[in-house]
């Protein structure tokens, strides 16, 4: 009877275990960033697939990074910037694309995928879901007063002509405190790789950066935000989503300041969260659905409609809100889009070379 029963339990539990698997190949785990989806995207994905969603959501790449690189993560589904992606795919964190089964993979944007291919050579591991620039936020009435009415805020010679930069003093100035971030707009301004490891050329972003430092208020990657939106500076370079932030909230407290964006003629750096399926994931057949089903036009222009950042799909344009595409802050006109640049992720050197350099330039010394 022992015997028996044991076997009788053995049997049960293999019939437990192979339930519980297919059980997981109906449970997607989806690992995203707060307040980054249409709030019905996932029931319209579960009630067309059949399957079930377990959908978590970070606030920093820090904190994705850290589970993606403790391994057995549990998601199937996970969203890094373009520039953390890069890291982690030398990590060796996620899986190749079948991009057999990504049908809809030719609706996505041809130039963003160029662009995020500095980070993801041949976009062999991931594709752009949402996206935004890093340019000038700026108070014209302030500025105006400044510089005159053709003030050139469509320009970075709005700040990096030392003489602009001394007159915009007065009302404030800031930039992000981000050297990976700053200095390449200096090397792109002076027409150098912003990519670039040359020491020569990381020496004249720098000295760039010094020449205009005595005008700049603060570095800082957020106070800007509520400092826009109250009129305590006149100019921020900062992320396009949050100064579209500083712009929404000037115009709920009564709409005194008012706030605008431009990605600089020049051209500007742009930041990509990337869609990609980590090494370890359990249900691959049933993330490479959700990426399908991502990459469908409307869905897309359902999700952009919502939080207000472009997407990495071209078909879905046509779709998306004519108060959003009308934009060309947070839609840029094709010819825009192709001056922006991605983030790169940078040799060890040549990252610290960018650290002391900014170190030097924040101090102003």
């Amino acid at each position: 009877m022992k015997i028996a029963g044991k076997t009788l339990l053995a049997m049960s539990l293999m019939g437990v275990m192979a339930g519980a698997v297919q059980a997981d190949d109906k449970v997607l785990h989806v690992y995203n960033w707060s307040d980054y989806i249409a709030p019905d995207t996932v029931a319209k994905f579960e009630k067309e697939s059949g399957i079930k969603v377990v959908y978590d959501v970070f606030d920093s790449n820090e904190t994705l990074e850290a589970k993606l690189l403790a391994g057995k993560s549990g998601y199937d589904i996970v969203v890094p910037s373009n520039n953390f992606l890069a890291k982690q795919i030398k990590a060796g964190v996620y899986q190749k694309l079948d991009k057999s089964k990504l049908p809809n993979w030719k609706n996505l944007n041809t130039d963003l995928l160029k662009a995020v291919s500095v980070s993801d050579p041949g976009n062999e591991h991931a594709f752009p879901y949402m996206w935004g620039s890093i340019g000038i936020g700026f108070n014209a009435e302030k500025v105006k007063a400044a510089l005159g009415a053709d003030a050139p805020t469509n320009s970075w010679d709005l700040l990096f002509k030392p003489e602009n930069a001394a007159k915009l003093k007065s009302c404030g100035i800031s930039f992000l405190d981000s050297p990976t971030e700053m200095i390449p707009v200096a090397l792109h301004y002076l027409g150098y790789p912003t990519d670039s490891q040359d020491k020569k050329q990381l020496a004249e972003a720098e000295a760039l950066f010094l020449k205009i430092r005595p005008s700049i208020g603060y570095f800082h990657s957020s106070k800007y935000i509520s400092d826009l939106a109250n009129g305590n500076i006149c100019v921020a370079v900062g992320y396009s989503g949050d100064i579209y932030q500083a712009k929404s909230r000037a115009a709920e407290a009564g709409g005194k300041v008012k706030v605008s964006y431009n990605i600089p003629k020049e051209g500007a750096g742009s930041f990509f969260d990337m869609v990609a399926i980590p090494k370890d994931a359990e249900n691959v057949e049933g993330a490479y659905k959700f990426m399908t089903f991502l990459q469908k036009p409307e869905i897309m222009a359902e999700i952009t409609d919502t939080v207000s950042f472009p997407n990495g799909n071209a078909a879905s344009t046509p779709l998306v809100s004519k108060e959003i595409t009308s934009d060309p802050g947070i839609y840029p006109p094709a010819d825009v889009q192709a001056k922006l640049y991605a983030i790169a992720d940078l040799p060890a050197a040549t990252q610290r070379i960018m650290t002391r350099s900014w170190t030097k330039i924040k101090s102003g010394k």
